[in-house]
């Protein structure tokens, strides 16, 4: 009887650490939980482009900022503002991306965007390009997990004019 003292301890220390374990996922599934992303998608690219366009719908529960954003199809991601400045279509990178709570952020093509450099194989009508995007709220940093599919703007929904009655 004497042998179980020491499996009783290991058992409640195990517990003790699965909990903690629990607790911590819990606290960043909370946080994740405030973003949703949706319609996402990644403009294709022709022969010889080294360059992609990712869009997606940032719905988030509380005040964030989008920090970084990484991918399988590429090293370099940029998020990218599109402003019509005398004329003229000037793009420029931004740091972050600050999204407001209860605010739908959408990055769509002509406006915000996430911009894919030197990618690292074509971007073909039908794959999909997984991102992982890194949120922070105060103190805390929170990562997400989204695959967009690779699809042409027209099936994209944004350009159908089909339910505008004139």
């Amino acid at each position: 009887m004497t042998n179980l003292l020491p499996m009783f301890s290991l058992l409640s220390l195990s517990r003790f650490v699965l909990s903690l374990m629990l607790l911590a996922s819990s606290a960043a599934a909370s946080a994740a939980a405030g973003v949703s992303i949706e319609n996402a998608w990644v403009r294709p690219t022709v022969a010889g482009q080294d360059v992609g366009a990712a869009h997606m719908t940032f719905n988030s529960k509380q005040d964030v900022t989008l920090i970084r954003i990484a991918s399988d199809a590429t090293n370099s991601v940029e998020i990218h503002s599109m402003s019509m400045q005398n004329g003229v279509m000037k793009m420029r990178m931004l740091e972050n991306l600050a999204i407001k709570a209860g605010k739908p952020y959408k990055l769509e093509p002509g406006g915000f965007h996430l911009m894919l450099f030197d990618l690292k194989k074509p971007l073909t009508v039908g794959q999909h390009v997984n991102f992982e995007l890194t949120f922070r709220t105060g103190n805390t940093e929170f990562k997400q997990l989204i695959k967009a599919p690779i699809k042409s703007p027209v099936d994209t929904g944004d350009h159908d004019h089909s339910h505008h009655h004139h």
